[in-house]
């Protein structure tokens, strides 16, 4: 270790007003430690402490899990200044000081690290602890409630063994509640737990206070790296090499009795984003209590309990002055982060203590709602609400939702904890949910409560149904994280693990039945329940009035907003006029592309694609081609009508002819059926004379073979119809009043020449048709560019192509060597897991290598045409990173599929904010 190293700060004090961190560095100090900092220098009451650096993480692991010279001299240091301001001694029999150690990464991790509460009780401290606060029972809860957490924590023990030592005493005494076990029955339990770790390591249960801070340090530190930490990383994007901080904060008690409580709350209803104090408490109980679900939460104030129609007492009323300050303490501190803030607190004998505070999460319509809320009250911008909302959460309220219309069986209903519709089988572990996935099923995962433990079943499952816990619960907070549909608390039913069922009432439920749980309402019903289009996307279709929904409403305000920020023009994928009517509702400023392959696969076109692949010559082929130019006329009419005065761009047949013709296995199958049973000879000459065809157009690498523009070279006849086709439709709508402005697009060059050809065919049949219906017209002949040597020449290529829509995902292909249809399944998790690469690149745009081709490829064309129109197509067009990537290079606009449009231009906004441009 260098001496620069040792000289650096590693433990920052807070505590009594004052405090060596603020909020700005949470990159050092983890949110955590960074807020505790910012709300003491704010003078809101938070029991002091002091934070133990990311950076001694991170160096913890560099030297094999070891800590840095001087971290016990500095954290000697802070506890003595702890000590000072609170007037007690850590480890002191008479007038001990306990702590808490937890962990705290610079973004939110709920749940996935370790915490170790009441941390310095020992033997002789407990009975200090009795004499300081005159409750017993207290001491003796809070004593067992450390061996345990402590216990399982960082010596490794399973924390049931202790579980199940408790509620055999709760049933030797007769209760429900671990509050109805006396300050005797507590102690009790004492010595029968230190009995497990003796038994579980041949060793003692820690009595000194220092190696039991040492090692509960170590084992947040450690826990960093434990299995559900990678997994909510790896879910959320956050890199391995940030560490978590350590707060070590002095202990405050929430079981102290009926004037004691803890609780957590939100400055905003978290589930809905709605401008109410929310959040829930328990009298008597410490923090774990809470976001455990053991015990059923109450409600923080009347105006919840009301919403909820629920029985149960609020703190306003139970204790209306720590109430009081806690709405004041809300209000500051909302009105300071400028954003809802997750708070933790303590009532202890009356006073009220905060412990954290958090940008809270919130499911994607709360986040909508917030944001749009905050700029209208004018605490934030409009810009910065733009920014704060995920682009992907768009994509969560645009989902479906249960048929209202549609018959249910509700058998049991919970809480509301995180809205979406789910449907799927039941399962009851993380492991059998991440294994049902696996074989290609849905599921729903049922638990009595979840713990961190589940993370990676919750990732795999579509929802989460708990018997227990409330709206801050660790499955509420988590599935809203992550957008996936929760219902919490559902008390109803009876979760037997043993038997793989549940219970409600004379109902029983089995592994593997079916069931749908609604997020948004609570019902858990039985079977499979249909969905519907989301209340956005009914609304978008003209089902439902825009005044009736309060969703849209909200999502129009934002999308106004984005409007006006965004340069981008955001168009369409869309091969029908449905889609391309959805499209343009949503607010698609085009079609970026309409794929005519799609069209040749109706049921009265098929036939005549196939003669027109198998006609013998030219005269044939024409034959075929005029059966199929009045539906392709009509396909192209009802798309360009649909865009009225927007641009469409109609990409010319793409795929190799082979994929409009049988298998060559299926032909040869029915060929010796009908052999066997002498069937019809004229059918077999038939079906021969196909079979030779397929194998006439087998290639070894049809993705780099005979397609694209390479079959209208090859094939001038299809190319011309489909121009015609095009031409004759524009010329029709013209005449109708309307301004239908199409872009033909040529697929698959690679070479100037070969856009020469097919731009000469196309123009001609386009200056014919305009000429034989005598009307004006705007239109453009363009190019797709997809392949390396296109990108590479495009200054070539412009010189006859008006306009190039870059398709990404066949770049991709050609630009990594990577088949797009096989990397998945074989190899590409492995790369990722290795970091070799950080994303698919056939979801998230390679900004180094194809990005480089496309940069290449732009400069170059309009070095040429200097009007030159420029896009992308592919699938990354809807994606976000991608989306930014294509505004910084200049183009015109990116084109996605229709409910991706939405997406696509708030991603187009945050574009502009970010970069300033």
């Amino acid at each position: 270790m260098t001496t620069a190293t040792k000289a650096k700060k590693m433990v920052y004090f807070f505590g009594h007003g004052q405090a060596d961190g603020e909020a700005s560095m949470r990159n050092l100090l983890g949110g955590k430690g960074a807020n505790l900092a910012e709300m003491t220098n704010l003078g809101i009451p938070v029991p002091p402490g002091f934070t133990i650096s990311t950076e001694v993480c991170m160096s913890f692991y560099a030297n094999k899990r070891k800590f840095p010279q001087g971290l016990k001299e500095e954290m000697k240091s802070n506890m003595a200044k702890v000590e000072k301001v609170m007037d007690m001694k850590f480890g002191d029999a008479k007038n001990p000081l306990l702590v808490s150690v937890r962990s705290g990464a610079r973004t939110s991790m709920p749940g996935m690290m370790d915490t170790v509460l009441n941390l310095g009780l020992n033997d002789e401290t407990v009975e200090g602890l009795i004499a300081q606060i005159k409750n017993e029972r207290a001491a003796y809860d809070s004593y067992r409630r450390f061996i345990m957490m402590y216990s399982n924590v960082v010596l490794g023990i399973d924390k049931d063994l202790f579980e199940h030592l408790l509620e055999e005493k709760k049933k030797e005494k007769g209760v429900k509640l671990d509050t109805e076990l006396s300050a005797q029955d507590l102690k009790d339990l004492i010595p029968q737990y230190r009995k497990i770790v003796q038994e579980k390591t041949n060793k003692p249960f820690p009595q000194d206070p220092d190696e039991q801070l040492w090692g509960a340090t170590g084992a947040v530190f450690d826990s960093w790296h434990n299995k559900r930490a990678i997994t909510y990383r790896k879910l959320n994007k956050i890199p391995d090499d940030w560490g978590t901080a350590v707060n070590v904060q002095t202990m405050v008690f929430g079981n102290m009795g009926e004037d004691s409580a803890t609780g957590v709350a939100f400055t905003r209803d978290p589930a809905t984003g709605e401008n109410v104090f929310y959040g829930e408490y328990l009298v008597n109980a410490q923090g774990e209590d809470v976001v455990a679900g053991v015990r059923t939460p109450h409600p923080l104030n009347r105006l919840q309990k009301k919403a909820k129609k629920l029985e149960l007492s609020s703190l306003e009323e139970e204790m209306p002055e720590p109430y009081k300050k806690l709405e004041s303490i809300r209000h500051k501190l909302e009105k300071h982060y400028r954003d809802m803030q997750d708070i933790e607190f303590t009532i202890q004998k009356g006073k009220l203590w905060m412990l954290q505070t958090r940008t809270g999460k919130r499911t994607a319509l709360a986040s909508i709602r917030i944001a749009v809320e905050m700029a209208q009250e004018g605490l934030i911008k409009k810009e910065e609400a733009i920014s704060r909302i995920e682009p992907d959460q768009l994509d969560q309220i645009l989902h479906r939702m249960f048929d209202p219309k549609a018959k249910k069986e509700v058998i049991a209903r919970g809480l509301p904890a995180s809205p979406g519709a789910a449907t799927g089988v039941v399962v009851f572990s993380a492991d059998e949910a991440e294994e049902e996935v696996k074989k290609g099923e849905k599921v729903i995962l049922v638990r009595l409560e979840t713990s961190p433990e589940d993370i990676h079943g919750m990732v795999a499952a579509e929802g989460i149904l708990t018997a227990r816990g409330g709206m801050t619960s660790h499955a509420a907070v988590v599935a809203r994280g992550m957008g996936k549909c929760c219902v919490a608390g559902c008390e109803a039913i009876k979760v037997n693990y043993k038997n793989e069922q549940f219970t409600v009432g004379n109902e029983i439920i089995k592994k593997g039945d079916y069931i749908s749980i609604d997020g948004t309402s609570g019902e858990v019903m039985k079977g499979r329940v249909p969905t519907a289009d989301s209340e956005i996307t009914q609304v978008v279709k003209g089902v439902l009035p825009a005044e009736k929904s309060s969703v849209y409403k909200i999502y129009s305000q934002l999308m106004q907003w984005v409007q006006k920020v965004k340069r981008l023009g955001i168009r369409a994928n869309a091969d029908t006029p449905t889609d391309a009517r959805i499209a343009r509702a949503f607010g698609a400023t085009g079609i970026g592309l309409c794929r005519t392959e799609h069209m040749f696969f109706g049921e009265e076109r098929l036939p005549a694609v196939r003669a027109m692949i198998l006609a013998d010559n030219d005269e044939e082929r024409k034959k075929a081609l005029d059966k199929l130019l009045p539906f392709q006329r009509e396909d192209f009419k009802g798309i360009l009508k649909a865009m009225d005065g927007l641009p469409v761009i109609i990409r010319l047949l793409d795929p190799p002819l082979h994929e409009f013709l049988p298998k060559h296995e299926e032909l040869s199958k029915e060929i010796a059926k009908l052999k066997d049973s002498n069937g019809d000879q004229n059918e077999i000459a038939r079906l021969e004379k196909v079979l030779a065809k397929v194998a006439a157009l087998h290639e070894a690498n049809p993705m780099l073979g005979h397609r694209g523009c390479r079959l209208g070279i090859t094939f001038p006849e299809i190319n011309r119809m489909q121009a015609r086709a095009i031409f004759e439709a524009a010329c029709e709508l013209i005449k109708e009043g309307l301004k239908p402005f199409p872009e033909v697009m040529i697929p698959v060059v690679g070479h100037v020449n070969e856009v020469k050809v097919a731009k000469g065919d196309i123009h001609a049949v386009a200056e014919e048709v305009i000429k034989e219906n005598n009307v004006k017209m705007k239109y453009l002949i363009g190019t797709m560019i997809e392949l390396p040597r296109a990108a590479l020449t495009a200054d070539e290529i412009a010189k006859e192509a008006e306009f190039f829509s870059y398709g990404t995902n066949d770049l991709t292909q050609t630009t990594f060597g990577f088949s797009r249809d096989d990397i998945e399944g074989k190899f590409l998790p492995v790369y990722i897991d290795k970091k070799i690469l950080t994303h698919n690149p056939f979801a998230v745009l390679d900004r180094k290598g194809v990005g480089e081709l496309i940069r290449i490829g732009i400069e170059k064309g309009r070095k040429t045409r200097p009007n030159l129109e420029v896009g992308i197509c592919g699938e990354h067009g809807g994606e976000p990173s991608s989306v930014e990537f294509c505004h910084l290079a200049n183009m015109d606009y990116v084109s996605c599929s229709p409910y991706r449009v939405p997406i696509a231009q708030l991603a187009a906004a945050q574009a502009v904010i970010k970069w300033n441009h």
